[in-house]
């Protein structure tokens, strides 16, 4: 689940993790009052005015900009809320933009110039294990780094019988550069940062920039926050934090009905039960040369309810020329999935307005196709995986 920035930052200062402090505003109004507020707590007389939406690249696109007074806060506030943002991470149609998030200004003069760094918080799939990745090039995106700079770009992996330890903050801290105060400010910094993502079982915590301030204070500027969803049973406190309006409502209406769905760009709808069966009928879809238009697992309890509920998901994708039901009979009966397909059908009637392949393996599998090749309906059953591919294919070769 991923949360917008000022969401990110109260889940790291609430492990000690020194932020930017800012207001989120839902109007220019509120955007004024929380600047008014920002300089009475910190004294800041300008303004960060951030876009919140679940996109990286927000500067790129006009959502970053600098308020050097509380006039141009309510100017710039009123620009981007309701703008249609485009960034790299959004798709042309960009992201509407519902809140504000204004930020007292933490690039002061002092001793010493800011500097910006990057730091991230994942998993290893290599290893096995969570990492810190690093770099002195902050602000900057990470992917042109890797790729024009990789050796500017450091890991760190935990163990993770003793997690982190305290040499390994001041490794980070001194690969950054750091000495004296700074270094020892980041070496706590990174301490409370893997704190932070271990205790909210987290996926991923992306900063960029950490700031080292003029006055050598460490802090994050930015926070890019992703929950495991499975865990959230144990933080009702961040599950509150959805915002539904980020998501695909497609996939929403898909979870709300209990299906596991993931929107693609292919032409082919698939309705599986089972992860695994669902990522092999997407290869199946590829190799009879279409491309997959979703991932679908209704589950166990595949009923005409459920069945029916899934074509309509499918089909709200202008993009599908046909649709592959790919159901193994072990825990359902293929011909209870089967039963479910024709009354979905006839209830949907003329709705359904693209050919539907429907293969059933496993438990009455024999039954289920005889059920629906005497249904009358415009299905056409399949029971090995070849044969539907090859179905497949005919069907979008027409």
């Amino acid at each position: 689940m991923n949360l917008h920035e000022y969401q990110g930052k109260e889940i790291l200062n609430s492990f000690g993790v020194r932020i930017q402090r800012g207001i989120v505003a839902s109007s220019p109004k509120e955007a004024v009052d929380a600047a008014k507020q920002l300089t009475a707590e910190t004294g800041t007389s300008w303004y960060v005015v951030k876009a919140q939406v679940h996109a990286g690249g927000r500067g790129k696109g006009g959502g970053v900009k600098l308020a050097k007074s509380i006039n141009d806060v309510e100017t710039i506030s009123n620009d981007i809320i309701g703008m249609m943002l485009v960034t790299p991470q959004t798709s042309a149609e960009g992201k509407k933009v519902h809140q504000v998030l204004i930020c007292e200004d933490v690039y002061y003069p002092g001793d010493s110039e800011p500097e910006e760094y990057y730091m991230s918080v994942l998993l290893n799939r290599n290893t096995g294990r969570n990492m810190i990745m690093y770099s002195t090039e902050g602000g900057m995106d990470i992917e042109t780094v890797a790729e024009e700079t990789p050796h500017l770009i450091f890991t760190e992996d935990i163990d993770p019988t003793l997690g982190l330890l305290p040499f390994q903050g001041r490794k980070i801290a001194f690969n950054l550069g750091l000495s004296g105060v700074a270094l020892k400010e980041m070496a706590k910094f990174v301490s409370a940062l893997y704190t932070a993502y271990i205790k909210s079982d987290s996926s991923m915590f992306e900063i960029n920039p950490v700031l080292k301030t003029s006055d050598d204070k460490i802090l994050a500027v930015d926070a890019k926050v992703t929950l495991d969803e499975n865990a959230l049973f144990r933080h009702k406190d961040y599950a509150a934090m959805r915002d539904l309006r980020e998501e695909n409502p497609v996939e929403v209406e898909a979870k709300a009905a209990g299906l596991n769905y993931v929107d693609l760009d292919g032409n082919v709808g698939c309705m599986v039960n089972g992860a695994g069966l669902a990522m092999g009928t997407m290869d199946l879809i590829k190799q009879a040369g279409g491309e997959p238009a979703n991932f679908l697992d209704v589950g166990g309890t595949a009923d005409a309810q459920r069945v029916e509920t899934a074509f309509g998901i499918i089909l709200q994708d202008s993009n599908v020329k046909a649709i592959l039901v790919n159901i193994f009979g072990g825990i359902v009966r293929c011909d209870r999935v089967a039963q479910g397909v024709v009354d979905a059908y006839k209830s949907m009637g003329d709705k359904i307005n693209v050919p539907i392949i429907c293969r059933l393996q496993g438990t009455n599998a024999a039954e289920a196709k005889e059920l629906i090749d005497n249904s009358g309906m415009q299905i056409i059953s399949a029971t090995e995986f070849q044969e539907a591919a090859d179905k497949v294919q005919e069907v979008l070769e027409l």
